[in-house]
């Protein structure tokens, strides 16, 4: 076993540096550079100057900047000074001990770690479990030998490194987690008008036709959604309806619904895809042809992997008569004046699917005091905490709960009841919703009645 050499073997007096030459010193030092490639500072702490000189000399030969302290509270009044990365401390020392002070510097703060080593004659385990409770690292029996501190400095090292990797790691993820928030901060914002905007897509939520009215809900389940409610009118006896919803959701499906918008405005007839001018005069697109002539435009010129369900409904405010086409959406529900409730439809292929999809319109009429509810599948798909969907029958009863309801009121009750059907959680799909409520046959004083039974369109 190697030892350090005693007091009796050293060359020179202790009361002096050894007398080296200085390019020998930092040859030896580039020689014993440690593993790590950055010498570390060493404190040693002992109140045998003998022992620190011992320790010093050996320390300064492997490369290490070594600072010494005769004292445990003079090294406290260093360390609160200066940064130390390794120290080495008696434990038995007088006035503060070896322990007393390994507590107070873990006490200190500090940007990085600091390895603490206790110098010791305990072998006893509760001495040295007492030694860890305060903070030792590790420990090494004296009289100390020299490979075995340089074994146990490196090992320290090790972890001083490591620690340091660590630090960098986590201050590259806090610096990038502040540029994500940052960057989410301004999305956000841009989300919030994108919000905006989208809801502005309805500029009416509620309308009176005198013996008709229709109701509009639109609720994205995000900032903004792929679901689109609106009406039109055709002309002064017959009014579009429909319910859209896009695939997907997010910023994509909420452009998609602003460029359908513009194929179903109210304020510019002349763009709308359902209508068509001849001589001057605005004339409807039976259900089937509107539905057609926008799976055309979404697979010929938008060309974009999204695609949509579709329902257009063509209601004549004068006779009740109401011609539809279902493109993939969810069956439109008929509640009569009686309660009844009827599903409608037969399904259909959504728009933007099949370049040769072919439509087909379907027609019922209306009674005073019945009223049409066209839905995005946001209602029937509606899960509640166990997973389990909405569907036909929940909605049914629904309706039924809120029967007695009319126009905006209806449509609140039912995103509330839908709300706790859900158990309070969000929304995980757009929910949206036309109620169209007929009040009863309107009689225009220049019509011959005739032709409320003869009218077809």
């Amino acid at each position: 076993m190697q030892r350090l050499a005693s007091e009796k073997d050293w060359p020179l007096p202790f009361d002096k540096e050894p007398r080296l030459v200085p390019e020998l010193i930092l040859t030896e030092a580039k020689r014993n550079v440690p593993a790590s490639g950055a010498v570390r500072r060493v404190l040693l702490v002992d109140d045998s100057r003998v022992q620190r000189k011992i320790l010093s000399a050996s320390l300064r030969r492997w490369g290490y900047e070594v600072l010494e302290a005769g004292s445990a509270t003079e090294a406290l009044a260093l360390c609160n000074q200066i940064t130390v990365d390794v120290v080495v401390s008696d434990w038995m020392m007088p006035g503060m001990s070896g322990l007393e002070f390994c507590s107070a510097f873990r006490a200190l703060s500090r940007d990085s770690y600091g390895y603490f080593i206790l110098l010791t004659s305990k072998s006893d385990k509760g001495e040295i479990a007492r030694g860890l409770d305060a903070g030792a690292d590790d420990f090494l029996a004296k009289p100390v030998n020299a490979d075995e501190l340089r074994a146990r400095i490196t090992a320290g090292e090790r972890i001083l490194r490591m620690e340091q990797e660590l630090r960098e790691k986590n201050r590259l993820v806090t610096s990038t987690l502040a540029e994500i928030q940052t960057l989410y901060d301004s999305l956000n914002r841009d989300l919030i008008e994108a919000q905006k905007l989208q809801q502005s897509l309805i500029r009416e939520r509620h309308h009176s036709f005198g013996n008709a009215e229709v109701s509009l809900l639109l609720r994205p389940s995000g900032h903004v959604g792929g679901d689109l409610v609106g009406f039109f009118s055709i002309n002064h006896k017959r009014v579009g309806l429909f319910s859209i919803d896009v695939s997907g959701h997010g910023v994509t499906s909420a452009l998609m619904t602003a460029r359908l918008a513009g194929f179903l405005s109210s304020s510019s007839p002349d763009r709308n895809i359902a209508l068509f001018e001849e001589d001057g005069i605005f004339h409807a697109r039976p259900p089937h042809d509107v539905a057609a002539q926008l799976n055309r435009l979404l697979m010929e010129e938008i060309e974009t992997e999204t695609y949509f369900t579709l329902l257009y409904a063509d209601v004549n405010l004068a006779t009740g008569k109401v011609a539809m086409v279902q493109a993939g959406h969810p069956h439109p529900v008929v509640q009569r004046a009686d309660g009844a409730i009827e599903y409608l439809g037969g399904g259909g292929l959504p728009i933007g699917l099949l370049a040769d999809a072919a439509y087909e319109s379907f027609e019922m009429h209306l009674s005073p005091g019945d009223r049409l509810f066209l839905m995005s599948d946001g209602f029937t798909e509606c899960a509640d905490l166990a997973g389990n969907e909405l569907g036909e029958a929940g909605l049914t009863r629904l309706l039924q709960n809120n029967a007695a309801l009319r126009a905006e009121a209806f449509l609140e009750a039912m995103v509330w009841d839908l709300q706790d059907y859900a158990g309070e959680q969000d929304f995980h799909d757009d929910v949206s919703g036309v109620l169209f409520e007929f009040g009863g046959i309107k009689i225009d004083p220049g019509l011959d009645p005739r032709d409320i039974i003869l009218d077809q369109g």
